[in-house]
């Protein structure tokens, strides 16, 4: 065997698996609906568009600076400052390859085998593995669906032990779009200085909240909290730009640094076009973000109350992102065309099969019982896609 012990213990993205599937069996005729991608139906917009056209036609097609072009830079600080009241300087920012590349160069600019990191489940299914590529330990906090997915002081300060380095905080959280309010954050940021821990926030989906909840990042509740915090965001969710492939980072000096210097030896700087683009779209007209987020908030209500009226399955309403992380625990143990499904794994394989409709097993995300259905796809597409689960767990 060639491979390398690390490559052998992670699993390709669970997320991506189903959505490529679903994709080949469209391909191959079938009629799929997919509940799967993680992305905006929508286009980007005309005028982040036209600032990569531009891009192209007058040459800026070289290599850039590793961490970002200093105007994508200025542009995000200027950012951070306008919309989360937070003040960095150009050098306390570095720019990827989507936020997924800024999480994996932070998890490997961070940690240390035997270091542990704290994930609250539900997590993105990515975390686990970032963790286990950079050596380090998972500790998992199970969080209650009637808690609203969130950990609670008590749960963090039982989990935090001698090797413990870094929180993970994803809000609003990608599967259960739940999000915390600037008092939860308060009190998980006090436990994180007390006893000296990293917080990594994830605040990629930020500008897609519902029913007016506030959105603040943990860097918000002091300097002392911001100086052990690192923000990850990026463009992707917000402006609909998943193929651009532009992310970012901001927080210590020193780790920006570290990540930059692992950046510069894998794929350099981000792509010099993107990068534009990006530009354009944290500078420019902010209305697109705002039409489509209220359109992810009527289907966001209307996904909710359906799935509440199928027997069997209950749904929290998310405060943010575009998921539902419906409860099917009622569904799993019975017998459907003939066959027992047991897991929430198998029941997603059942509604592939059976009612042609992709989603997401809980397990992927570290909770068994759920399923994660995304609601960025039309709202034709979500109607017909609950009607044939419906369908399908009705056994007519």
């Amino acid at each position: 065997m060639f491979l390398s012990k690390r490559v052998q213990s992670i699993n390709p993205s669970p997320t991506l698996a189903i959505e490529a599937k679903a994709k080949a069996l469209k391909a191959a005729g079938e009629d799929i609906i997919s509940f799967g991608a993680g992305e905006p139906d929508f286009d980007t917009p005309q005028n982040i568009k036209d600032a990569a056209i531009s891009a192209i036609n007058s040459g800026f097609t070289k290599y850039c600076p590793v961490a970002g072009t200093p105007d994508l830079k200025a542009a995000i600080v200027t950012k951070l400052k306008r919309e989360n009241n937070l003040e960095y300087e150009n050098n306390q920012i570095i720019v990827s390859c989507g936020a997924k590349h800024s999480l994996y160069n932070l998890f490997s600019a961070t940690l240390n085998p035997k270091d542990e990191i704290i994930l609250p489940a539900p997590y993105w299914v990515s975390y686990p593995d970032m963790a286990v590529l950079a050596g380090a330990k998972v500790k998992v906090i199970k969080t209650k669906e009637r808690e609203g997915f969130k950990i609670s002081p008590e749960k963090l300060k039982a989990a935090i032990g001698k090797r413990t380095k870094a929180l993970m905080l994803n809000s609003p959280s990608n599967p259960c779009g739940c999000a915390y309010t600037l008092e939860e954050l308060q009190k998980i940021a006090t436990i994180c200085l007390e006893h000296k821990i990293l917080i990594f926030s994830d605040e990629i989906y930020e500008k897609l909240i519902y029913d007016n909840f506030k959105f603040y990042s943990i860097a918000n509740v002091s300097k002392e909290v911001k100086d052990i915090t690192v923000v990850v965001n990026g463009v992707s969710k917000a402006y609909a730009m998943t193929g651009w492939r532009i992310g970012y980072a901001a927080g210590p000096k020193e780790i920006i640094n570290a990540m930059a210097t692992i950046q510069s030896q894998s794929t350099s700087n981000a792509t010099s076009i993107a990068m534009k683009a990006a530009t354009e779209a944290l500078n420019g007209s902010q209305d697109s973000v705002e039409t489509m987020r209220a359109e992810f908030e009527k289907r966001k209500d209307f996904i909710v109350d359906r799935l509440n009226k199928i027997k069997g399955i209950s749904c929290t309403s998310p405060q943010g992102a575009f998921y539902v992380f419906p409860n099917i625990k009622k569904l799993l143990g019975k017998t459907y065309n003939g066959k027992v499904v047991a897991t929430c794994t198998e029941l997603a394989q059942y509604l592939l099969e059976m009612a042609k409709v992709a989603v997401v097993p809980g397990a992927a995300f570290g909770a068994d019982g759920f399923i994660r259905l995304s609601y960025a796809t039309s709202m034709d597409n979500i109607k017909n896609g609950l009607d044939r689960i419906e369908e399908a767990i009705s056994g007519k």
